[in-house]
């Protein structure tokens, strides 16, 4: 058999490159009061969070975010015109999300396959997005919001939410207001907010406790209003109403870094001023 010249050959053996990762070491964090990573708990310490607004030049508006090692691309494309033409559709515009993990985005593989965990995540960044966007501005119109995951620790709802409004704003869409995301994870009396991948996985209380879960939290600050909520687990009830509160916090210390990356883009952007 021919031997193929223009195909790099592997090696004869080969082994996975996680069996030489080392193993993160998931301890009692509650005990000494921090993080997986670091930070404190229950304090509205979120991560340092780097902004970027149109990197790709083939859509209407992008948006790079990145939250500690949770790293987000967001593209827009439209308004277009609508494929199918009914009634309801040619009063309004209509809102698209598509949200999708990169192969080599988590820890595990089975994480990433497509499936209900995509198609669950596609909605819930749906309708985070549309009280926010001024759809009857765009009758007979279409307005594609592509999320896509190049690396998942933790919280990526939250922040896809938000790459997605700094995308839609980078686009020239009209809306209300941004919307920003925020999570929290519960664990017995202690939480963390913005949680990374080991504090969203791991359980340092009794599993006897039933105070367990996560809460996401869509929040538009100008306006002070609630777009979406999402919430997994048990949780009492007081506990929901004080993580939503420390969520809209999380959100509020999120906001200048938001309008200053906007900013930004709009000065790139801008031309420069003529001279006399």
């Amino acid at each position: 058999m021919p031997t193929d010249t223009k195909r790099v050959r592997g090696p004869e053996v080969s082994q996975s490159l996680s069996l030489f990762r080392p193993k993160p070491v998931i301890t009692s964090s509650a005990a000494d009061g921090k993080t997986t990573d670091g930070r404190q708990r229950d304090q509205v310490d979120v991560r340092p969070v780097f902004v970027r607004c149109g990197l790709i030049s083939q859509a209407k508006g992008s948006a790079y975010i990145e939250a500690g090692n949770t790293k987000l691309m967001c593209c827009v494309y439209g308004p277009r015109e609508m494929e199918r033409k009914d009634e309801t559709d040619m009063k309004c515009g209509r809102l698209m999300t598509d949200m999708r993990f990169a192969p080599f985005s988590c820890p595990e593989r089975g994480s990433w396959i497509q499936g209900s965990e995509e198609k669950g995540l596609s909605l819930m960044l749906l309708e985070s997005l549309q009280p926010a966007v001024c759809l009857h501005k765009y009758p007979r119109s279409q307005i594609e919001v592509n999320v896509m995951v190049l690396e998942n620790n933790g919280s990526v709802l939250a922040h896809a939410i938000t790459c997605a409004s700094l995308a839609l704003a980078d686009a020239g869409i009209e809306m209300y207001d941004l919307v920003l995301g925020c999570s929290i994870r519960q664990d017995g009396a202690s939480y963390v907010i913005d949680p990374a991948y080991l504090d969203e996985t791991g359980c340092s209380s009794s599993s006897a406790d039933e105070n367990q879960g996560s809460l996401t939290v869509a929040f538009l600050p100008s306006l002070n209003q609630i777009s979406g909520l999402q919430s997994d687990g048990e949780m009492r009830e007081e506990t929901v109403t004080a993580g939503v509160r420390t969520c809209i916090e999380g959100c509020y210390r999120l906001y200048p870094v938001i309008q200053q990356a906007l900013a930004k883009a709009v000065r790139r952007e801008a031309p420069p001023p003529s001279e006399s």
